[in-house]
């Protein structure tokens, strides 16, 4: 992005913050601009120090040293689903960003499933290889986990990797049994909110195949945080993901007494979080502690997840001459312009056998819709290029608002994927074509991604912002 870009990108940013949290906006701790840059040198010098032990995953959003567990990678590849078997808690952890305080309904993206049976179809059906179990405290309701657990583990045919977030207050040596019985791959402690007791990890080290700790890094905590990593690794612990703290409206109170800095960005992160994160894993470096540490930012949860997510619905809703992006919309090209050059198009794909489905002429005359594989052979003489975005959305219920398409996951449960125009249509000229077409044909390059151009009002359809977040 050029300087002007760049402005106005943290002015959308900001705006929508700042709207977040209404009149109170103001009374929060912002990061200055001289803040961010001293800021911004800090984390420089704490990467920079973890030299060739340090892995930058996902276009640089996942620092890491040491492996990724296994349903880590299924969730940065997009291929993870996340059921809420539950929504109430028995902790009251400060930073917790919502109530917990129903039972309710188990649920995945905003879809209720109340029969393991049809969660179990609606895995299958969109392609899933990861499952988490959370809450709330998915061991406030045993068996409904167990039933969940022991569905998805039955199916075979398609092998699934299974893990389930705990504060582990409930955990007895039977439950983990069950667990281990159930199919439970991987199980994660949030030892933050039981005061970093290790006596419950050391029921499933040995029983559950894998054994991680997830937290969030909180800056209070650092010493105690840094006497633990020897004794994690030592009783078995396999992995430590380590999370940003996230300023919202519920948690903003319990926040604030902590005089925490606030960064602006797609959502309100904690700066102190997040330079305490590396700074534990500096630690695990210097000291050769060999514990694999991941620090799961903000930003890739914002990035790579919500991408997934439109990506798995965009599968089913997408025609055959449009496609879809790095960041999961739904792309359609067209040619804009004269009923009767479009015609002689059409007359062109026909004889040349091109596949029918690949192009489509609009019910009006003027509009040729077209698959990016056929670019070269377009004339677009005389005639507008333009491409439009949309997203496709899982929706329990029909909004009837929107295209749709219904999904029937098996005979019992159906859902509907509803697909809405985001933006505005973008017309290419000669001058971004080029730009265009090389994000189209080969998004992973790294000259694609690393190539700044002030035309690129496509790109944040088109390609997922690499890095860590900027500080403002």
């Amino acid at each position: 992005m050029n300087e002007q870009q760049l402005a106005s990108y943290r002015h959308q940013l900001v705006s929508a913050n700042l709207a977040e949290f209404g009149d109170t906006a103001d009374a929060l701790n912002w990061i200055s601009p001289v803040g961010a840059m001293a800021a911004q040198t800090e984390r420089g010098k704490r990467l920079q120090s973890m030299g060739e032990r340090l892995y930058l995953a996902f276009k640089g959003t996942k620092p890491h040293i040491g492996p990724l567990s296994p349903g880590c990678h299924i969730c940065g590849e997009g291929d993870w689903s996340c059921l809420f078997v539950n929504g109430k808690c028995n902790c009251q952890c400060f930073y917790c960003p919502s109530s917990q305080a129903e039972i309710g309904v188990p649920t995945t993206n905003r879809v209720p499933f109340n029969r393991p049976a049809d969660y179990d179809a609606y895995v299958g059906h969109f392609g899933f290889r990861g499952i988490s179990i959370s809450g709330g405290e998915p061991l406030l309701t045993p068996a409904l986990t167990l039933r969940f657990l022991r569905t998805l583990d039955q199916s075979k045919e398609r092998p699934l990797h299974l893990w389930m977030y705990t504060n582990g207050t409930l955990l007895t040596p039977d439950l983990v049994k069950k667990l281990k019985d159930a199919g439970l791959d991987e199980i994660r402690f949030d030892l933050s909110a039981v005061g970093y007791d290790l006596k419950k990890i050391r029921l499933a080290v040995g029983q559950i195949p894998i054994v991680t700790v997830e937290i969030p890094a909180i800056p209070e905590d650092f010493q105690r945080l840094r006497e633990l990593l020897f004794q994690m690794k030592a009783v078995g612990v396999d992995y430590l993901n380590l999370h940003q703290l996230r300023l919202n409206p519920f948690n903003r109170d319990q926040l604030d007494k902590r005089k925490y800095t606030y960064l602006h960005g797609e959502k309100v992160t904690v700066l102190e979080s997040e330079l305490t994160a590396l700074a534990l894993m500096q630690h695990v470096v210097d000291q050769n502690i060999g514990l694999p540490v991941n620090y799961c930012a903000s930003v890739f949860q914002h990035r790579f997840q919500r991408a997934a997510a439109r990506r798995k619905s965009a599968r089913l809703m997408v025609k055959p001459h449009e496609s879809i992006t790095e960041c999961g919309y739904i792309r359609s090209l067209c040619l804009v312009g004269d009923p009767e050059k479009l015609a002689r198009q059409e007359v062109h794909l026909t004889s040349q056998g091109v596949d029918h489905q690949l192009w489509s002429i609009g019910s009006r005359k003027d509009r040729l819709y077209f698959h990016p594989g056929l670019w070269e052979q377009m004339d677009t003489v005389g005639l507008t290029i333009a491409v439009g975005y949309s997203e496709a959305s899982l929706c329990p219920h029909i909004s009837y608002h929107r295209t749709f398409k219904e999904i029937r996951v098996n005979s019992e449960k159906r859902l509907f994927i509803e697909k809405q125009p985001v933006g505005s249509e973008i017309h290419i000229d000669d001058a971004q074509r080029t730009r265009f077409m090389s994000i189209v044909n080969h998004p992973a390059s790294p000259v694609v991604q690393n190539h700044n151009s002030s035309d690129d009002r496509f790109r944040d359809y088109e390609l997922i912002q690499p890095g860590l977040q900027d500080y403002f």
